[in-house]
């Protein structure tokens, strides 16, 4: 299934729509290094590396894990600060995994693929009007916090 999400780089405030593929096999949040890179989102060093494996538990030959980055995620007035792993997805953008679909559990409209985040706690991020998407208006309410 995939929904269409925006992701705000943090130290820029810029967002952009991308799909994102929801996968319940998968064990992480993932964004592909490729788009990243493209993008120019701010990479952060793990202190470990992960190793990746292949469903049949075999080391995958794309590499291991480096690099995760910090981002806002925005769908449909809720937003999100998450960090993802980064890897390469070949074209796949982001994808959210069991931890994310966990703490959300979407309600899900299969035939009419829509997604809906009606059990969401608010402690895993907050509702926001259209208005507040815009990154300016964000910068002055962080500002407001700050003083």
């Amino acid at each position: 299934m995939w929904m269409q999400i925006g992701v705000e780089k943090i130290d820029v405030h810029k967002e952009e729509l991308v799909k994102a593929l929801l996968d319940n096999g998968a064990t992480r949040l993932f964004m592909s290094k490729k788009y990243t890179q493209r993008k120019g989102f701010k990479l952060i060093k793990l202190e470990k590396l992960i190793l990746v494996k292949n469903i049949n538990g075999t080391g995958n030959s794309r590499g291991a894990i480096i690099y995760e980055v910090e981002v806002n995620i925005y769908f449909k007035g809720y937003v999100e600060r998450v960090w993802i792993d980064v890897c390469d997805l070949r074209k796949t953008k982001v994808i959210l995994g069991i931890p994310w679909l966990q703490t959300h559990n979407l309600e899900i409209d299969w035939e009419k693929g829509e997604v809906k985040m009606i059990r969401c706690s608010p402690i895993y991020g907050q509702y926001t009007d259209k208005k507040e998407m815009d990154p300016e208006i964000r910068k002055r309410r962080k500002r407001k916090k700050e003083t």
